[in-house]
């Protein structure tokens, strides 16, 4: 027996390629969107109150933050798609509310624990993360689903 393993193999041949970009188009809107709405809009105020805990350069790394999100949406559609059972919306709510609880929820109580932020910017974090994940989830569902006849 030959073992043949490719980029094709990995990266998975039954793939629909262009769904998945076109999700991961959707999912990285969707990503700058409820960042936008979260962080620039909900949570404004809160950050100012604590602008002395916050890094005095940190919007000069800002590009830092738009790499992972590109990254992010990239590997969130690819972790969908590897899994996708074609269930529809509550399949893309069910993922986007586990990835949520792995990613947000885990990273809003880490936070909490290293940095001086009130329990209520964690507690905050957590829950725009889960309602933001969910949407993504559904975004991505949405996406990649079959075309109907």
């Amino acid at each position: 027996m030959k073992l043949n393993i490719t980029l094709i193999s990995i990266w998975r041949p039954k793939m629909n390629i262009k769904r998945y970009f076109l999700a991961v188009i959707a999912v990285l809107a969707t990503i700058v969107v409820t960042n936008i709405i979260i962080h620039s809009f909900i949570l404004m105020d809160t950050y100012t109150s604590l602008k002395q805990i916050w890094r005095p350069d940190m919007m000069n790394f800002i590009w830092i933050m738009y790499i992972t999100d590109i990254i992010l949406a990239f590997l969130f559609v690819y972790i969908f798609v590897k899994g996708y059972e074609n269930k529809g919306m509550l399949e893309g709510i069910r993922f986007g509310f586990i990835m949520g609880l792995l990613l947000d929820g885990l990273s809003a109580s880490g936070q909490f624990l290293v940095y001086p932020i009130p329990f209520s910017l964690a507690a905050q974090w957590f829950i725009y993360g889960i309602i933001r994940f969910v949407i993504l989830g559904i975004i991505v569902a949405l996406v990649y689903r079959p075309k109907t006849a």
